[in-house]
Formats: structure tokens, sequence, C-alpha cells
């Protein structure tokens, strides 16, 4: 008897052939396989998704600061204003199009872009976009704190920078870290629009693979595992570091009846 055909018609071998010749490679490790390809494609996703945090990290914490100066002297009020100018530009905006416009618009407005690889306009893109929303979420974790923190700040004779630097944003920065792990992640996911400017990332290499190969199943289910393993990775590593500066004595507190 013949046995029944199997109605999914998985064929996983297609990771091991060729990219250029279409045979199956022994071993499936060869240079030129769709398993090795699929491997540096993950990497341009990491590479992408942690050069967009780390400027959104930069740019947000400064600009979430600016929105938060106090508004009783000139310089207070133009840094405010400049801040809040910056996140309703760069949060109201699609990604997309702002991937665009780095992309087709200001290599042609400002030369100097022109020689930039596509990488690098897509991590700025992604980063100044995440910047917004990261500074949002400084600027309420600035604004949760007890007026008296800063005040006190104050009267020990800080400076602005002091205050901001040793009193508030250390404090600030334990409040915010569980929406920021929720950012990071979706930073992750947001990477995947990197794919219209043919950065080689998991979602480019998804749509070619599944062009070429006609296996589109298996191909987008292993990119979707990868999706999930680089925000699972990045989730937990923010989380030990949730774990690791959280304030002792708040844990305590919470574990207490009534919360007291």
């Amino acid at each position: 008897m013949n046995e029944p055909e199997n109605p999914m018609n998985w064929d996983w071998q297609a990771f091991c052939k060729d990219k250029y010749t279409l045979e199956v490679v022994p071993g499936c490790f060869g240079e030129d396989t769709y398993l090795n390809w699929v491997f540096k494609a993950w990497g341009w996703t990491a590479a992408v998704s942690v050069g967009a945090l780390l400027l959104a990290l930069l740019v947000g914490a400064v600009i979430g600061v600016m929105r938060t100066l106090p508004q009783d002297r000139p310089s207070g009020r133009i840094f405010y204003g400049f801040g809040t100018a910056w996140v309703e530009l760069f949060r109201n905006i699609p990604l997309l199009v702002q991937i665009f416009i780095w992309y087709f618009v200001l290599p042609v407005l400002v030369p100097v872009f022109k020689g930039l690889p596509s990488f690098v306009l897509v991590v700025f893109a992604l980063g100044f976009f995440t910047s917004a929303r990261i500074a949002e979420q400084v600027r309420a974790g600035i604004q949760s704190l007890p007026r008296g923190q800063r005040n006190a700040a104050q009267a020990l004779g800080m400076s602005t920078w002091q205050t901001y630097r040793y009193v508030l944003m250390p404090m600030a920065v334990r409040i915010i870290l569980p929406p920021l792990t929720s950012e990071s992640m979706n930073l992750v996911k947001n990477s995947s629009a990197a794919f219209a400017v043919s950065v080689a990332e998991l979602t480019q290499y998804a749509m070619q693979v599944a062009e070429e190969t006609s296996r589109p199943i298996e191909v987008y289910l292993v990119v979707t595992v990868l999706y999930i393993i680089t925000a699972l990775l990045v989730n937990r590593v923010l989380g030990f570091i949730e774990k690791r500066t959280r304030v002792p004595g708040l844990i305590v507190a919470s574990r207490t009846p009534g919360g007291r």
C-alpha cells in the first residue's frame, strides 16, 4: 500500500539547497546554502536592532530630559520646545515613510548622505523614530518622582546637570525599565521595515527565498521563530538588568500585606 501523502508537504531540505544551483548540499552548511543565508540575515536584523536601540536610548534620554527642564529660564523653555517638536515630529510620521525619507529624500538634499549605506540610513530612521517614544517614557519617569527630590538636590547646592545625573535619572531609569523592555522588543519587530530599502535582514530574506524555492511555509515559519527568539532574548536581558537595579526596599515593601 502507498503511504498517504503529507497534506502539508513539508520540505525542510529547501534550506540545504545552494542558492545559485538549487542543488541540495550535503550537511546543509555550505557557504551558499539558504541555511547559511538565514543566519547572515539574522545577523543583519540584530545589527539594525542594536544600532537603532543604542541611538534611540542616547537621543531619547536627552530629549526626555529636555522635556522636564524647569521653564523659569529662557534656555529651559527653548529646550522644552525643541524636545516637544522632536517628539511630535518623529512620533507622528509612519516608520516606513521615515525610512523612505532617509533613503530617497535626504541624499538629494544633503549630498553627504549619498555615500552612506542603506544599513546606516535605516539605523538612523529607526533610532530616531524610537527615540521619540523613549523620550516620552523618560519624561514620564522623571515627572513621576516626588518634587521634593529635585528641591532637595538643589538645596544641597547641586547644579541642574548634577541633579539629573545623580538624583533624578538613576531613579527614573528604574521606573521606565518595564516599558523600555516592551519598546525594545517592538524595535526588533520594526526592524523588518528595513526590507523596503533592500537591507538583507530576515524579512528581505524570507521574501526572496520563498520566491526562489517556492517553500513559503517553511521559510516564514523559520523567520518567525527567529524573530521570537530575538525578542525573547531582549526581554530576558532587560529583565535581568531590571532585577539587578531594583531598589531592595521596594521589593520588601511590595511583599508586605497591603503593600505597606
